[in-house]
């Protein structure tokens, strides 16, 4: 989708103020893009310093630049045909024009395929659109506005949030419940069984029945394919706010606090409890049965096996203290000098020790 507007009415609708010396503020721009990839049709932005030089190359019809970086040397790399367009925060002012053209509900609200299986006993309320081949299964409650967009499986005695927009090739497990606002992006799977099984003295494994669920706050999203087990009893809760990006793995019984971003491919094993606005970077993996506190980042690919107690930034594999981690790296960058020093002192104080013996 793209708008139509005049570099004229878009400087007024951001709130911003044309810089001097473009072209006419009445050239049309009607895309977004990145400042290479942007043509004359396009509306760009420039939000840090360290992409400057990408102004002299741009061939966008407008840049949106935070006032701060529009100094004298960056307004003489501007080309000619690009209006500039200042304002106080380039990158929140391009997201919100990014509102403009994204694509909002998929569905009409009301709709109902006539390839979606719905039971008679489910609640499903007049403005939700249920589209191609879902399956709505007893007891289950749909409530307003919540658009289930195609093959979508919510298994029976669920509770879906009002607004909720879940995309194609979804799995909700029994009993499970999602909040209100949720974006749940395609083939995700949640409230299937957690990983849990009695190892017997000879090595073999009887499964832990499952009986609990999964309870999923308000305003959260899950990218695609991502995977939230159902406690064994209890819920695995995910609290108001979480974003959850693709390839994510919420084992059985995990609690993840409220505002807590994680990335790509990272897991969280079995009755962790994650802090709230926690940032968990891709590849984490976090050890189950314990605890971080609330305002703590963990760098990618790092290894939590502890708990950790205090807000701060953490890296490693056990994962420490950054700026510690980082010190302990420089060492081991320097161990193959290090060790042809220790070499060379011991063939020093041999030496020493030779020389001692026959004088």
């Amino acid at each position: 989708m793209r708008f139509s507007v005049t570099v004229h009415d878009l400087a007024h609708q951001c709130d911003g103020r044309i810089a001097e010396g473009g072209p006419s503020t009445e050239v049309l721009v009607c895309g977004l893009s990145t400042l290479d990839q942007a043509t004359a049709d396009d509306v760009s932005f420039l939000a840090k310093a360290a992409y400057a030089t990408r102004m002299a190359t741009t061939k966008a019809g407008c840049v949106l630049v935070s006032e701060a970086l529009y100094t004298r040397t960056l307004a003489e790399t501007v080309p000619p045909g690009t209006a500039v367009v200042l304002v106080p925060d380039a990158y929140r002012t391009f997201v919100q024009l990014m509102h403009r053209v994204a694509v909002g509900r998929p569905l009409p609200d009301g709709m109902r395929s006539p390839t979606a299986t719905i039971d008679a006993s489910a609640e499903v309320a007049a403005s939700a659109a249920i589209g191609p081949g879902c399956v709505i299964g007893a007891g289950c409650v749909i409530d307003d506005g919540v658009q289930l967009v195609a093959n979508v499986v919510v298994s029976p005695n669920v509770h879906i949030g009002a607004q909720t927009i879940i995309h194609g090739n979804v799995s909700i497990g029994h009993n499970c419940q999602i909040g209100q606002h949720c974006v749940i992006h395609a083939g995700v799977v949640i409230g299937a069984d957690g990983f849990g099984y009695f190892e017997h003295s000879d090595g073999s494994y009887e499964k832990v029945p499952q009986v609990g669920n999964v309870v999923m706050g308000d305003h959260v999203e899950v990218g695609a394919n991502t995977c939230i087990d159902r406690a064994a009893v209890g819920s695995t809760v995910i609290g108001n706010g979480v974003k959850l990006d693709n390839l994510v793995h919420i084992a059985h019984g995990v609690h993840v606090g409220e505002h807590t971003a994680i990335a790509a491919q990272a897991g969280i094993s079995g009755s962790a409890t994650i802090g709230a606005r926690n940032r968990i970077a891709g590849q984490v993996g976090i050890v189950g049965h314990i605890a971080t506190a609330d305002n703590v980042t963990v760098m990618a690919q790092s290894g939590v096996a502890k708990a950790i107690n205090q807000p701060g930034v953490y890296f490693g594999s056990p994962a420490k203290d950054h700026r510690t981690a980082l010190r302990i790296e420089g060492v081991l960058r320097r161990l193959p000098e290090l060790a042809a020093d220790v070499e060379e002192l011991k063939r020093s104080q041999h030496s020493h020790n030779d020389t001692s013996k026959t004088s």
